[in-house]
């Protein structure tokens, strides 16, 4: 039999596209349909200078962007341009924390158990990579667990010829009086989440706060988004974001997405500011 590989969730862009996605999403909530000239015409003058403007056909092409219906006008007036849903879940880092918690839960765990030799160790290496990057807990040794139903797996599986020895899926229930907070307490490590969340909270609490008005305002501003969407990446991409249910008690994403939504909120105003012509090309 052949496991299933990994699967790719996100596109590969480039960083400099990667960038404008993200300011596009910290705008969206206050520019329904944010487009370039919505942003002032420095914000413009940044894209030209910085090459963003070549990345947008591409964008639009991989359907991480999309031109609003009806927009399209008379040659020389401005297209609104405004994030797909696939675009916006790619700037989150790849789910959209508010509906993965709000999602139902069934009350049946789903279970990957296998059994690799050291002579397929590259092959179990790839199968541990998929399960880490779809939110699986490592409940132990080589068990593997999610609240979630396995459809992609299943359809990965599919045709192959299987062999129960080295790979299993199961739909489970404890027993034996085992508590859903036991396994979740066993299977992820939300000690390690939270204080990668109180980093993310630290670096959201030094969010510049002076207008963009100069180029050093506006440098500070760039470094800084660019710290926080590394911080925000490294904690969400522990975090299984379990259904409400099975939250732990103490758990900080709650806390951290919405204030990172204030303060992306206070960051659009500001960016909608934006009052100078050149923004230093970093």
């Amino acid at each position: 039999m052949t496991p299933f590989l990994p699967s790719a969730n996100l596109p590969l862009v480039k960083s400099k596209t990667e960038e404008l996605l993200y300011l596009l999403l910290w705008t969206c909530d206050m520019l329904v349909r944010p487009t370039f000239r919505n942003l002032t015409d420095s914000f413009e003058c940044w894209a030209y200078r910085n090459g963003l403007h070549r990345e947008l056909a591409r964008l639009e092409r991989r359907q991480l962007l999309e031109t609003a219906p009806g927009s399209r006008g008379s040659p020389g007036t401005d297209r609104a341009l405004r994030l797909t849903e696939a675009g916006r879940l790619h700037a989150l880092g790849g789910r959209d924390p508010e509906a993965r918690w709000r999602r139902p839960w069934d009350g049946r765990w789903r279970l990957v158990l296998f059994d690799l030799p050291n002579t397929k160790s590259s092959l179990r290496n790839r199968l541990r990579s998929h399960l880490r990057q779809r939110g699986f807990g490592w409940l132990q040794n080589s068990v593997w667990i999610s609240p979630d139903p396995l459809e992609e797996e299943k359809t990965a599986l599919a045709g192959t010829e299987v062999n129960v020895e080295s790979l299993i899926l199961l739909d489970a229930r404890p027993c034996a009086g085992e508590t859903d907070q036991e396994i979740v307490a066993g299977a992820w490590d939300f000690e390690r989440i939270n204080r990668l969340y109180a980093r993310h909270s630290k670096v959201l609490a030094a969010h510049p706060s002076k207008p963009l008005r100069d180029e050093a305002a506006a440098l500070a501003f760039r470094q800084w988004a660019q710290e926080e969407r590394t911080a925000w990446l490294a904690a969400v991409s522990e975090d299984p974001l379990l259904p409400e249910t099975l939250l732990p008690s103490v758990y900080l994403g709650h806390e951290a997405w919405s204030r990172r939504k204030q303060v992306m909120s206070s960051a659009a105003a500001r960016l909608q500011r934006f009052r100078f012509t050149v923004w230093p090309n970093s």
